[in-house]
């Protein structure tokens, strides 16, 4: 590899070092966050910034805890999966509802930390015992008790084994939840410490996934229950786990709305939690009761084509009783807030995210230009007025209780975190991370009459006039923007550039944070509108940008990035020269429920939809040279997509090249990314040259 590569292998692609996982508590006056020693130190700690003096304080050290790195639990290591967490040491914390301790797991041991005075004192973190292997801990309200999983088993400690031994997998997020649905925890506290609100998840009815290492044959294969498209899903139901061994169930229509996507205390005597059908087009907002288990609906959204997920933050009452919800506004041109089924914002805002309340308004990031950027803005519930708080040009971010903010501000320059009191003084946590090697401003574009973001860069240094074969980089799918003001995500980008490349981004309809009409746009069909829109982006800024060699067009990508690779060489060969596909879903039949069945319908009531959009029968047609990658422990999108690709082309006599990779997940951890980058770049190098 070379030295960009290197570095950004050795430094967790530039986020080692950096904090993260930030969480106030005590009222605002202490700043959780985990941090690594380093910018090469994968392993964080648990660190406390105490706001009144400024002071940072490493609370628990992974490495003196346990001085040889251990194995993760199993189901932790795909918990860890599905929420992208690659950091290695303490991974995740939870804090006591008074916030002045923190509980942890660290390869499958648990510990609890607590800050002047707090459960766990000052002496450091202390063990906590556990049944066996350990997962998820979460405090309750003042710390004196434990809730964990292992064995598929909720515990607490003190108390011991709270869930029936019934078969089946108590207090965890099943997989459709945590990876597509944005619920990746199972057990909640009430409020008074006394009680839990648990998921009961039955995976008997699901299929299995198999997974063998054949770097390794004397191992045995490891397999998992994988909802696959069109089949069944886990049975969902929550209950509440009181003393005694006393256990109520929430009762709601859970065949008609099988997923849950929300759930939580929100006062000793009321859940809230959210229900949707299979198709996500119906989403119920429902009171449940934690004595009876009887549930009312509050609210209910519908779409035709599917209710996008929740803005984080929402569902929510206010202090008055109002219930803050998401919402569409009419013809889709805008994500939106209500307060009690009333649109509170208009269509010239996109909502992201709600932070909480700050000064007797709601804390807001959205989008109020370009998609690119976002803005921090103060949003008042009773007028509907907006106040700005952070809307210079890049990405801001904020979290905030009682009066103190931290904000976080991301642009070409890089990443800056401020701490704001309430009574005025500012101050940064600490960043130990690698400088960004490239300082990228993209060229950002809107294009085409449906307004496609898009973006450029070009070699550092470039003289206009020259021609540049081009490499198109984008990801495409739904769920995930690429064409973003956040620097890291352009560094690698420079880097290809600066190898002779004009790289091209496009964030084709489908894509989020344009507007809802924009990414439902996607609806019934992924390709069509995936393959149209990249095609047309890339014309329009040749037009204006003529250094762009459309005769060498290179197109790389990984997961529904990988698709798009593939199915360009596939299907437009007189566009696109060469491919470069990584862990791409090649037929999405194979693919999981709630991710899939949300765009595409039920597989056995659209079936023309579903052949439309896989890639396998396109095998004949490969004309072009084509990478395929796949990693063999990758439990997403599984490797046998990319296998069943390949031997398609084998079959029809097409050539082309299959990297498999032992051991490597759908994150492609420990500079295994890189690798495949050094490797990527020498295939497009001979396939444009």
């Amino acid at each position: 590899m070379d030295d960009f590569l290197r570095l950004s292998a050795s430094t967790g692609r530039f986020t080692y070092g950096a904090p993260r996982a930030f969480s106030f508590g005590d009222d605002g006056r202490l700043l959780w966050f985990l941090r690594s020693t380093g910018p090469t130190d994968a392993f964080d700690g648990l660190w406390v910034l105490d706001t009144a003096t400024g002071t940072e304080t490493l609370l628990a050290d992974p490495r003196e805890l346990s001085p040889e790195p251990g194995t993760l639990p199993v189901a932790e290591r795909r918990l860890r999966e599905r929420i992208r967490l690659v950091a290695a040491g303490i991974g995740s914390y939870a804090l006591s509802g008074d916030g002045r301790s923190a509980v942890f797991p660290l390869y499958g041991r648990l510990y609890r930390v607590g800050c002047e005075g707090g459960a766990g004192g000052k002496g450091g973190p202390e063990e906590i015992p556990a049944a066996g292997p350990a997962l998820d801990p979460r405090p309750n309200a003042d710390g004196s008790r434990t809730a964990y999983v292992t064995d598929d088993a909720l515990y607490t400690h003190p108390g011991g084994r709270i869930s029936p031994a019934d078969g089946a997998r108590w207090g965890l997020a099943e997989f459709a939840a945590a990876e597509e649905l944005g619920r990746d925890r199972g057990h909640w506290w009430s409020p008074d410490g006394r009680t839990l609100l648990a998921a009961r998840v039955d995976e008997s009815a699901l299929q299995r996934r198999h997974f063998a290492d054949p770097a390794h044959p004397e191992l045995p294969a490891e397999d998992f229950a994988y909802p696959e498209a069109g089949g069944p899903n886990a049975e969902v139901r929550l209950w509440v786990l009181g003393q005694g061994g006393a256990r109520v169930r929430l009762e709601w229509d859970a065949a008609r709305y099988p997923y849950v996507s929300d759930a939580g205390w929100e006062s000793e005597t009321e859940i809230l939690l959210t229900v949707q059908d299979r198709l996500q087009q119906n989403v119920l907002l429902l009171s449940a009761d934690p004595a009876t288990g009887r549930t009312r609906e509050l609210s209910r959204t519908e779409h035709p084509h599917w209710v996008d997920p929740l803005v984080p933050g929402t569902p929510a009452r206010l202090a008055d009783g109002r219930m803050l919800t998401s919402a569409d506004t009419e013809g889709g041109a805008a994500r939106a807030l209500a307060l009690d089924g009333k649109l509170l914002t208009g269509d010239g805002i996109q909502v992201r995210r709600v932070a909480g309340v700050h000064q007797g308004r709601l804390l807001i990031e959205a989008g109020q230009r370009d998609p690119a950027e976002q803005q921090v803005l103060l949003l008042d519930p009773d007028t509907g007025e907006l106040t700005p708080l952070a809307d210079g040009p890049g990405v801001h971010g904020v979290h905030a209780s009682a009066g103190t903010l931290l904000l976080t501000s991301a642009d070409a320059e890089g990443v800056r975190r401020t701490v704001r009191t309430a009574d005025g003084r500012e101050f940064a946590p600490v960043d130990l991370s690698a400088p960004l090697p490239y300082r990228v401003v993209p060229v950002l574009e809107r294009v085409t009459e449906h307004g496609i973001p898009t973006a450029l860069v070009l070699p550092r240094g470039h003289v206009p006039g020259r021609r540049l074969p081009v490499l198109m980089d984008s990801y495409g799918g739904p769920g995930y923007q690429d064409v973003s003001a956040e620097p890291r995500r352009w560094q690698q980008r420079q880097w290809w550039a600066d190898r002779g490349f004009a790289v091209v981004t496009v964030d084709n309809r489908g894509t989020p944070y344009v507007s809802p009409a924009f990414t439902h746009a996607m609806y019934r069909g992924f390709s069509e509108v995936t393959l149209d829109d990249q095609v047309a982006a890339l014309h329009a800024l040749a037009l204006r940008h003529p250094d762009l060699d459309l005769g060498r067009v290179g197109v790389r990508g990984w997961s529904y990035g990988g698709y798009l690779s593939a199915m360009a060489v596939l299907r437009r060969p007189d566009v696109f020269h060469a491919a470069a596909a990584g862990a791409a879903p090649t037929d999405f039949r194979r693919y999981d429920t709630a991710y899939t069945e949300r765009y595409l319908g039920l597989p056995q009531d659209h079936p023309d939809v579903y052949e439309r959009d896989s890639l396998v029968p396109d095998a004949p047609n490969l004309a072009r040279p084509l990478l395929l990658i796949t990693g063999l422990a990758d439990d997403n999108v599984h490797p046998s997509h990319t296998l069943r690709l390949s031997q398609a082309l084998t079959d029809a006599g097409r050539p082309h090249q299959l990297l498999a990779l032992p051991g490597v997940t759908h994150m492609t951890p420990n500079g295994a990314r890189e690798k495949i980058t050094a490797l990527e770049l020498d295939f497009f190098r001979r396939a444009l040259a």
